[in-house]
């Protein structure tokens, strides 16, 4: 029985270390995406730093990616900045792959 046991809770410990993975590297996307939307936004250093934390706490209003979606593209509407939905959202597959590498990198 010890080993079902220690199957179980391996399979546990991968769950929860997969699930701290992605969490990791959905706020290092959003943290990305922030500081790609501040360029846009003309905002730099604490300011691009401060709208770079504004993105990742939209991410805590609802599960999954559009209340960073919908956050950043009326930020950038509401500063006339022009860039169709596809473009934002390329932008955040793009920044998904390059966070998910530097939080593997990271170990």
């Amino acid at each position: 029985m010890s080993g079902f046991d220690d199957r179980k809770k391996g399979q546990e410990a991968k769950f929860a270390f997969d699930a701290e993975t992605r969490f990791k590297a959905e706020a290092r996307r959003n943290k990305l995406l922030g500081i790609w939307a501040a360029e846009l936004l003309g905002l730099t250093g604490d300011e691009a730093k401060s709208y770079a934390a504004e993105v990742v706490a939209a991410d805590f209003e609802e599960a999954g990616d559009e209340d960073v979606f919908r956050k950043v593209a009326a930020d950038l509407k509401a500063k006339n900045v022009t860039l169709g939905d596809d473009v934002i959202r390329q932008k955040m597959a793009q920044l998904t792959a390059v966070a998910n590498e530097q939080v593997r990198a990271e170990g």
